[in-house]
């Protein structure tokens, strides 16, 4: 009778990861602290190969951050490795923050071929039946300029910068109208899977 091998590091490392993530779904704010903890720095490096401002691309980086507390519950491990799915946003968000500026910065082959994902967009996945319907309403809870910067944000791929500079108000206060949207919206939401 011949036994399994053990689990190698690296599948215990995807199986904590992934474990994180469902928790972090759940509004388990310690495990988005401990995703936070084990793959910034891959992160940080996705997003410096496309953005080398190092203030920047840690911006960037907190809105990484954001996304994965806002849409833990979207990751599937039947479709991609968490970290795959981690440095797919990471690297779609950095993309994103070139865009939102009219830049047009050259990004390799090898950039984009290593971080590719061929998982359907976040924003994809929400359009579409019940969620979408679910997502509409709650959207129609938030003030109209705040349901607005929330689309433009993460439908529409703008930068808080981009919303706040439109809107006329500090990047701090953007933020802070963001985060309370958010947070509504989790709760309207009621942590169901999107």
């Amino acid at each position: 009778m011949s036994a399994s091998a053990p689990p190698s590091i690296a599948d215990q490392r995807r199986t904590e990861l992934a474990s994180a993530l469902r928790r972090t779904a759940s509004g388990d704010r310690a495990a988005l602290e401990e995703i936070y903890r084990s793959t910034s720095g891959k992160l940080l490096g996705v997003v410096l190969r496309i953005l080398p401002d190092r203030q920047e691309a840690e911006d960037v980086l907190q809105d990484v951050y954001l996304t994965v507390w806002r849409k833990a519950d979207m990751f599937d491990a039947e479709r991609a490795s968490p970290i795959t799915w981690l440095a797919a946003l990471a690297r779609n968000r950095a993309i994103d923050r070139i865009r939102s500026r009219g830049g047009r910065r050259f990004v390799s082959d090898d950039v984009v071929a290593e971080q590719a994902d061929a998982a359907p967009l976040a924003s994809e996945q929400l359009e579409t039946g019940e969620d979408a319907a679910r997502l509409k309403a709650c959207l129609e809870q938030l003030e109209q300029a705040r349901a607005e910067g929330v689309r433009q944000a993460f439908f529409g791929g703008l930068t808080y910068e981009t919303l706040a500079r439109r809107a006329g108000v500090p990047l701090g206060t953007m933020k802070s109208w963001m985060r309370r949207s958010l947070l509504r919206l989790r709760a309207c939401l009621g942590g169901a899977h999107v």
